[in-house]
This record gives structure tokens, sequence and C-alpha cells, in this order.
């Protein structure tokens, strides 16, 4: 490396006439255009010689016309050459150089020479081949990581800055390039905020060269982070998701409820009793995701899903947050109802907005938005305010959740309803009572029915107990008159 550099600074020395020393980047497999200009004014096209120092002639073309390639670059001729010189361009005076598909070893000093009759004109290009490559070519998570660049040749005394898709990346540790193998080297621990398009910008003299290249870390995707928070509403059904890479089967697959305490090292719980580890319409051996059929407020906290893959342990925790509307009748106010939008953990939230839900005559469905808070106050409580009211809460990203609340009717809410409902008890305790009279005349009815039956069937007793009623009603009389 150090023999080119004083190569190329002795023969930008020796050349006269020498128009321009450039430095251009490129990135490996793409398209470099080596320049080489002229405003010469000739009668004749000029003899065209690209030659690389120390590697010898590239492309020539005489001026007869013949043109003819170097030994490294005319294999392969049936594919066609990856050099060429567009004959268009010379009449303006651009006699660039176009190599296709460039390589490592193509990287180097090239002169381009422009014979008109006496005069002769040269400049030098100086080509490097810039290349990104990750390492593991898709890590797993939690394994070492490492993004190399690598120019050929290395600019001494180049800047180089790292950006991972389209910001700018500062690593934990400093990117100090390694001179003797020409690259500078970021190491990291695999995660997914590593996954994306790494670029690599090289600036040199003014100069500014790029190369990319994808990293896919293989793992837990979704979710993509720890402590990522889900929502449920009491009584609801709600899925905790632990979905890997679809070209991994992770064994060993545990789920557990962490205990409230230390998020270092966390004990872990017992689980719900309504929790499944596994979904009934998953087929998938990487989707490890469980479900929980009807939440509970004791079913909010963390939990933790882990499986083995190549022999490495990958763990992801969530945060199960529990919703739900608590609903009191004020005894100030005569009638209203306050409800009130609770959360197990309200960390993310940044707004609250309540809907009531209405069904017309098909079920249809619709929502209108009445307002925004954590508390709804409904006063008066006229009939169409019975039935569903909905609590949307919402986070930076839009809506996380929401909860419903049935409001039922209820007798003495209201002034107009009271007197209507006492009314209606009024008219049903009267209906009940001439019921229960009507039963217990009935019932002496049929007591007399029956004694008589049985007296009938004896009738010297029957005469007994008439001639012993008229005595009764006699002595009645006698009385009386007396």
């Amino acid at each position: 490396m150090l023999l080119e550099c004083f190569m190329f600074g002795v023969i930008t020395f020796l050349i006269t006439g020498a128009q321009s020393q450039v430095e251009i980047f490129a990135e490996e497999g793409s398209e470099a255009v080596l320049p080489c200009n002229s405003r010469a004014e000739s009668f004749y096209p000029p003899a065209i010689i690209w030659s690389k120092v120390n590697k010898g002639t590239v492309w020539r073309k005489e001026r007869s016309g013949l043109q003819y390639w170097g030994a490294s670059w005319s294999q392969k001729r049936s594919q066609g050459s990856r050099i060429q010189c567009p004959h268009s361009q010379f009449e303006k005076g651009d006699y660039s150089l176009e190599i296709r598909d460039v390589r490592e070893e193509d990287g180097g000093i090239y002169s381009c020479r422009l014979e008109f009759g006496t005069q002769i004109l040269e400049s030098l290009v100086y080509l490097r081949i810039i290349k990104v490559t990750v390492s593991p070519s898709v890590p797993i998570w939690g394994r070492d990581v490492s993004v190399t660049c690598k120019v050929s040749p290395w600019p001494y005394g180049a800047s180089v800055q790292w950006i991972l898709n389209n910001s700018p990346f500062v690593p934990k540790n400093e990117i100090t390039p390694n001179l003797e193998d020409r690259k500078s080297v970021v190491t990291e621990k695999a995660t997914a905020k590593l996954s994306g398009e790494w670029t690599c910008v090289v600036n040199f003299k003014g100069t500014e060269g790029r190369a990319s290249a994808t990293a896919s870390v293989k793992g837990i995707v979704q979710p993509s982070v720890d402590n990522t928070k889900v929502y449920a509403a009491v009584g609801s059904a709600v899925t905790l998701p632990c979905v890997f890479s679809n070209d991994l089967t992770p064994s060993s697959s545990v789920w557990e409820k962490l205990k409230p305490g230390s998020s270092i090292k966390p004990a872990p719980g017992l689980l719900p009793p309504s929790f499944s580890s596994s979904l009934p319409y998953s087929k998938f051996p990487w989707d490890m995701s469980a479900s929980l059929t009807e939440v509970s407020l004791e079913d909010g906290g963390r939990y933790r899903c882990s499986g083995n893959v190549e022999g490495q342990k990958l763990t992801r925790t969530m945060q199960l947050v529990v919703a739900k509307i608590d609903s009191s009748i004020s005894s100030k106010k005569k009638g209203s109802m306050t409800l009130k939008c609770q959360l197990s953990d309200e960390s993310e939230i940044t707004d609250y907005e309540w809907f009531r839900v209405t069904y017309d005559l098909n079920g249809n469905k619709s929502a209108e938005s009445i307002q925004k808070g954590k508390t709804l106050i409904i006063s008066e409580m006229p009939e169409e305010n019975n039935g569903e009211w909905s609590c949307l809460f919402y986070g930076k990203e839009g809506i996380l959740g929401n909860v419903t609340h049935h409001v039922q009717l209820m007798s003495g809410l209201s002034g107009k309803k009271s007197s209507g409902s006492s009314y209606n008890t009024a008219a049903v305790i009267g209906l009940s009572l001439l019921l229960l009279v009507l039963l217990l005349i009935l019932a002496q009815m049929y007591k007399n029915h029956q004694r008589r039956k049985r007296i009938f069937q004896y009738p010297a007793l029957e005469t007994i107990v008439h001639t012993n009623s008229n005595e009764r009603e006699e002595r009645e009389r006698s009385r009386v008159k007396k």
C-alpha cells in the first residue's frame, strides 16, 4: 500500500502536462465512471490510452479507430467486456472510462493519455472501491455482529461515518479504522435496532463515497422490544404475542408471569386460570403466542416468553395493562351517573375519548364521540343514554385500546323516571293484592264445598245440624226482643 502511494506521488511529479488527479469512490458491484476530459481542438481524433499503474493497458483506441483491451480485461469477451469508452461523447471532449460491476481488485491508480499529434495530455484517477459486509450475514439476537466498511485502497486520513436506516449511528465503542486491514468495523450485540440498511460514508479530500448493506437479525420479532405493553378490557380475551423469525423453530418454549419487584431478575409467579400457552388457530412452529380467554383485574402485570434457538435462550418480556370503567351514582346531584376510565398502568396514555354506541333496527353499530377526558358525567339519564358507553384511550402513536360499559335503566335516577317507576310499582302491588283476595275467596269457597259434601253423606247428622242451627237462631231472636 505504501508503495502504491509512493508510485502515485512519483508519477504525479514526473508526468508533464497532467491536467488533474481525481479521487473516485465506487460501491462494489456498481458502475464506476473514470473521468477524462479535454478541451483541446484538433481536426483529427486523438489516440486514447487507458492504463492502470503497475497493471498495464486497460483499453486503448488508435487514431484509425481500432480498439484493444488489456489481457486481464478481455476475458470472457463472449459475455461482453466490463469496460467501455462511449464514442458518442468524444465530440464533446469526454473520454471517460466506464467500468461495470466493479470489484475490489479494480481499485488503484488509472491513467488517461490523449495524443493529439504532438500534443499529449495525461490525467490520473484514483479509484477506490467501498464494500460493506455484515458478519454473520443473519445474526441471532443477542450474539455479536460486526459491520465492516472496507475501502480498497484505503484513503489514509479519511473520515468514516455510519448511517443506520437513514439516521446517524453512534456506536457504543469508538470507531477506529484498522489501517492494516484497511477497514472500519462496528461490533455490537445483535438486537432489532440493528436491523435495516447500514451505510458507510467515507470523506476524503472533499470527495464522498458511500456503500450499503442490509442486516436482518433473527430472534423474537414480535414484540420487537422488551416491556411492550398489551392492553385489554376486563372480561375480554387477549393475545400475548411471542413470534420468532419464520425460519426459526424454537424448542423448550416457556411462558411465565413475573412477580412485581425488581426488573433485573424478576421471579416467576403463577399464571392466570384462563391462560393458554398456545393459540388454537396457530399452526406455525415459530409462533409461541399465548392467550387469556377472560381477563380479570388480577391478570395485569409482566409476562415473559422464552425459547431455545441454536443453543441460545431467547426471551421477551411484555406487560398486560387491564382497563375497566368504574361507575357511580351521584348523591348530591340527583339523577346523574359518573363513569371513570381506569387502567392498571397509565404511563403511556396521552388522552381519553368517550363514545356513545347505538344500534339501528338492523343491528348496525354506530358510535358518536361525546367528549374527551378520563371522566364522563351523564346527567338526568334520559332513556337514550342507556346502553353502551365506550372509553377509547390513546398513546403517542394512536389508539391503544378501549373498554365498554353498559348503562342499565334504573329507577330513581331522574324525577320523570321516578314518578313513572312509582306508578308502575303501585299498579303491580294493587294487582298482586287483588289476586291474593281472589285466591282467599276461592279457597274458602272450596272449603265450604268440601264440608257440605261430608255432611250430605249422613242425613241424620244433617237434621241434627239444622235443628241446632234453628234453635240458635230462635234464641238470638228472643234475646233481641228482650
